[in-house]
């Protein structure tokens, strides 16, 4: 696994998952594989990577094939640790403020977008690595019940709207302008 941060890509909550599974050795190297995966595809296998070793430390160890939506929530509350998203808590004065004007003792959790794309990436990952769709344990039902919840309370403590983006609906078509318009008499 890659565990140095790579200086184009911007610091994310992801980078925590490379931390996550410190120690893990990896059975390929970036340059031994294909030579030009997108960001995208690199995130994605070191994402499953970090799965695949999470899977081997837990005791006891899991096959892929006994995985469940239990374990994959295990796993997304395990990386809450390593989170930098900062989620107030309703007692605390800054529930609710976008940017608050202080620090305050609140915890550390991964953002609810980071961990959207985490199960979306892991969600493919499964099925690219010969898991049955009808069996893919980042698709089951708890899975989206949680990232709906976590989605909630941080949009709630953190004063942020997770809104779905709206998409742009095409401009009506313009008038027929081909003919010039008739001139006044």
């Amino acid at each position: 696994m890659d565990m140095i941060p790579n200086p184009e890509s911007p610091p994310s909550d992801q980078e925590p998952l490379a931390a996550a599974a410190a120690g893990a050795s990896s059975s390929s190297s970036p340059s031994s594989s294909s030579p030009s995966l997108s960001r995208y595809e690199s995130q994605k296998r070191r994402d499953w990577n970090t799965f695949g070793q999470y899977l081997r430390n837990h005791r006891p160890p899991l096959s892929l094939a006994r995985c469940s939506g239990a374990h994959v929530l295990e796993f997304l509350r395990y990386l809450d640790q390593f989170g930098k998203t900062k989620v107030h808590v309703q007692v605390c004065p800054f529930f609710g403020h976008p940017s608050p004007p202080a620090p305050c003792p609140c915890p550390l959790r991964q953002a609810w977008g980071s961990l959207d794309a985490l199960v979306g990436r892991l969600r493919a990952a499964y099925e690219e690595n010969g898991g049955r769709p009808e069996n893919n344990p980042f698709a089951a039902r708890a899975i989206r019940l949680y990232l709906r919840e976590v989605r909630d309370l941080q949009s709630k403590a953190r004063g942020v709207s997770y809104e779905k983006k709206k998409r742009k609906k095409p401009p009506p078509p313009l008038p027929d302008h081909h003919h010039p318009p008739p001139l006044p008499p």
